[in-house]
């Protein structure tokens, strides 16, 4: 079961007896055969901590978890949906992104704070990113929505990438992240754009990058 790219804005996705996916509320936008959209209070495979995670940071909408036999077209919006497949490493996408994924994926929480120290919080502050991102983990897809399109820009340990946070969509690998500005802490009030902060990831992986600063 995978997703399956129907236009830039929609998706599809079978799925059948024993197979589960978890999706955005109000995602669904229309289904063929015996399915059914129930919320789902758990959290995913993350269990409750991974549902207290995403209160603690103001996400309290439920997922939708969907079962049966059929196949399910999903969008949001009107935004752009890019199709990620993880071979058993972990994806942080932060969690208004999210539109669909596979129950084969195990979900949970991380405090931006715990990678990028100090600064992870005034990214959250400032910036108005969340403090948490969703991770997801193992084998599997997702489909993550953005404004205007997604880029992927490849990050190596001689090459780190510099990103404007509100154009941060997610990321993969064995990356660091860091908030950086170049200016003084009076200049940075009630900016947020790239202009004010940088968002410096390092190391060996992959971030996504959307088109547009605008937020979902």
């Amino acid at each position: 079961m995978a997703f399956r790219e129907i236009n830039s804005k929609m998706v599809e996705a079978t799925v059948g007896p024993g197979q589960r996916l978890y999706s955005q509320r109000g995602a669904m936008l229309a289904y063929r055969g015996e399915v059914s959209f129930t919320p789902n209070v758990q959290g995913g495979q993350g269990g409750l901590m991974s549902m207290l995670g995403r209160r603690v940071a103001g996400e309290a909408t439920p997922l939708m978890s969907v079962e049966g036999s059929g196949t399910v077209f999903f969008g949001h919006g009107g935004h752009h949906v890019q199709v990620i497949t993880l071979s058993g490493d972990t994806l942080y996408v932060e969690a208004d992104r999210l539109l669909a994924f596979e129950g084969t994926l195990r979900q949970g929480t991380m405090f931006m704070g715990s990678q990028g120290g100090v600064m992870g919080l005034v990214r959250g502050q400032v910036t108005g990113q969340g403090l948490f991102t969703t991770t997801l983990q193992g084998q599997g897809a997702v489909a993550v929505m953005a404004h205007g399109g997604v880029f992927e820009i490849p990050v190596t340990p001689q090459r780190p990438v510099h990103v404007d946070p509100q154009a941060y969509v997610a990321h993969h690998g064995e990356l660091r992240n860091k908030l950086s500005t170049a200016l003084g802490w009076r200049d940075m009030v009630g900016r947020g754009s790239g202009e004010a902060f940088q968002l410096e990831l390092s190391g060996s992986g992959t971030v996504y990058v959307q088109a547009s600063e605008e937020k979902l």
